[in-house]
């Protein structure tokens, strides 16, 4: 279940029947609370969250959840100093902090949790795949291109959280001063839409059943657009949404339903 996506705030449930992970921690709190408890699942059966870069709007709630609930926050060591510089924590971490490496697997519970290099300008960034079950999910979110480390964690999901975090031309002829459209363009930057839909369309496997676009601009993207270009991409190589693959694009504040896995 995506709580939120996009700049103004990020994080993302997974779980069994008895517990769960969070990705990322953008958002308040008691609306993580909150949304959580709509679809039944109580804050106690959050065994951690899982950070992957030190952003405003992936680390916003990471002191209440890990300092006051006691919940073991995990990133690497890089993300964990950056999450104590930035000046939105207020509290910072201690004894929840949970140091992680990448390329090195972790099992929680019946979750085994591989951290991986992703290019972005945070003080570490990374990527995560998450087996269980006989399935495979990776999460790609903020990166400004598909590396072969982060290219080959795509290949191995059957469920694929990735960013398609703007339209070209809308981000060209947008309002964004000149520095912040070339830090977003960047190879340190975010995926555009072309890039991501690209990307699927070259390298999709027949064990990738569902898609989600994650991080869509609020300026420059629109999720029918994001979806579309994929759509379009992937229908060029004869691949149809809906028939061999399932396509999303997950909104920025609103949350998305929770999706049971067979």
């Amino acid at each position: 279940m995506s709580l939120a996506s996009g700049s103004s705030g990020n994080c993302y449930y997974i779980g069994c029947e008895a517990y769960g992970i969070l990705i990322d921690a953008g958002i308040a709190a008691r609306t993580i609370k909150k949304r959580l408890k709509e679809v039944g699942i109580g804050m106690e059966t959050i065994r951690a969250v899982f950070i992957t870069h030190d952003h405003t709007d992936h680390i916003k709630s990471v002191s209440a959840l890990g300092e006051q609930l006691h919940i073991p926050i995990y990133s690497t060591a890089l993300v964990h100093e950056g999450i104590n510089r930035n000046h939105c924590i207020t509290e910072k971490l201690s004894s929840s902090v949970r140091i992680l490496e990448k390329g090195t697997v972790l099992q929680l519970g019946e979750f085994r949790i591989e951290a991986f290099e992703v290019p972005h300008d945070g003080s570490d960034n990374v990527g995560y795949c998450i087996q269980a079950d006989g399935k495979v999910f990776s999460f790609l979110t903020d990166l400004g291109e598909i590396t072969p480390t982060a290219a080959a964690f795509i290949r191995k999901a059957n469920y694929l959280i990735l960013e398609a975090n703007y339209d070209e031309e809308m981000l060209r002829m947008g309002r964004y001063p000149q520095y912040l459209k070339e830090r977003i363009d960047g190879p340190n930057g975010h995926l555009s839409n072309r890039a991501t839909a690209g990307f699927l369309a070259e390298h999709i496997t027949d064990t990738l059943r569902q898609v989600w676009l994650c991080h869509l601009s609020h300026d420059n993207n629109h999720p029918e657009l994001a979806c579309k270009t994929v759509e379009t991409k992937l229908l060029e190589r004869g691949i149809r949404v809906g028939k061999e693959v399932q396509l999303c694009a997950l909104k920025r504040s609103v949350p998305s339903e929770l999706y049971e896995f067979e």
